[in-house]
């Protein structure tokens, strides 16, 4: 595996609606794997493999991240924030953020003078970034500029990873190395990987890339909250255990079958997780696109989804990897998909 590559999409801004840059270099990087590449004009980008056959699976994982945007800025110069998907304000309080290039602090009252009172609202965060008024903070950003955490990847002990935005990168890293693997074998079926944008504030970009391809089935990769952490969700689920197939509802029974069918010759451990009416991931918007796509979802284990630091095992990754490879390989261009049969 490529973990240069992986540190350097993790460190790459990509605000939801602002995901140009990372979408560029996962462009230029997937080009030298795949059969034909292109992007649309929400911003997806795709990699097509063997795209001449009749049955067609796509691939997808969001490459956006959740952050913010200037909402206003005062006469001293602090700037005050809207957020961009699911941040949380307690986490954000004295972080290093970056806006374009410019960077700053998330301000936070002395521990001295009380520290943080009453009840903290997004709307109540500002960001300091040296500005002596106004005018001066207008020479450098506007009012609509998007900014994230500037915090960079580092390794943890037993194989872990700990970075912002492994909601969803690590799901674009881990569909890149399934089209890098794949590319190199005699595909029965025809693929498309696709790094999809606005999944945490919309979910567009993967309705519209569902509905550019028109797959027979689609394999949405995203992460997954663990129970494994102090005051954790009362989840089975933890890091190292494997990757985790959902089950429910929105879930196609062949597509499952299939994955679980996978796991077991492989003799890898995998993980479930319910989705009796949603899986809240781009699968939602695939499934409803056409005539309706047969889909299944394979999430990572995550801890503290959302914070500025997540954390995730390279062993799921790795494993997360050759079960969905090793899936498509031992699929047929008549692969059966209706539950009834």
């Amino acid at each position: 595996m490529d973990r240069k590559f992986l540190h350097e999409i993790l460190n790459t801004p990509s605000p939801s609606g602002e995901e140009f840059t990372l979408q560029r270099r996962w462009r230029e990087y997937i080009g030298e794997y795949a059969d034909r590449v292109e992007a649309d004009n929400v911003g997806n980008v795709y990699a097509y493999l063997n795209p001449e056959n009749n049955f067609k699976v796509l691939l997808a994982a969001h490459c956006d991240e959740i952050g913010f945007m200037v909402r206003k800025i005062d006469e001293n110069g602090y700037l005050y924030l809207e957020k961009v998907g699911g941040i949380s304000p307690k986490p954000a309080l004295g972080m290093k953020v970056r806006i374009g290039e410019v960077r700053g602090v998330v301000g936070v009252n002395a521990e001295h003078h009380g520290g943080d009172k009453g009840e903290l609202t997004f709307e109540k965060i500002y960001v300091d970034c040296g500005f002596r008024n106004r005018d001066h903070a207008l020479e450098n950003v506007r009012v609509g500029d998007m900014g994230v955490y500037d915090i960079e990847a580092f390794d943890l002990a037993d194989k872990k990873l700990a970075s912002k935005a492994l909601d969803n990168k690590s799901g674009v890293f881990i569909m890149t190395e399934v089209v890098k693997r794949l590319s190199k074998e005699n595909l029965k079926v025809g693929v498309v990987g696709v790094s999809t944008v606005n999944e945490e504030t919309n979910m567009g970009g993967a309705y519209f890339a569902a509905s550019r391809v028109k797959p027979d089935m689609a394999i949405a990769l995203d992460v997954t909250f663990t129970g494994d952490y102090p005051e954790s969700a009362d989840l089975d689920i933890k890091l190292g255990g494997g990757p985790v197939l959902a089950k429910g509802a929105p879930i196609n029974k062949k597509v499952l079958e299939h994955l679980e069918r996978t796991a077991e010759r492989l003799e890898m451990d995998v993980q479930l997780e319910l989705t009796p009416k949603n899986t809240g991931t781009d699968g939602d918007a695939i499934r409803k696109t056409g005539g309706g796509v047969p889909i299944g979802l394979i999430s990572l284990p995550l801890r503290y989804m959302h914070a500025p630091y997540e954390v995730c095992s390279i062993e799921d990754i790795e494993s997360e990897v050759e079960l969905i490879t090793q899936a498509i390989l031992a699929l047929e261009e008549d692969f059966n998909l209706c539950p009834l049969d």
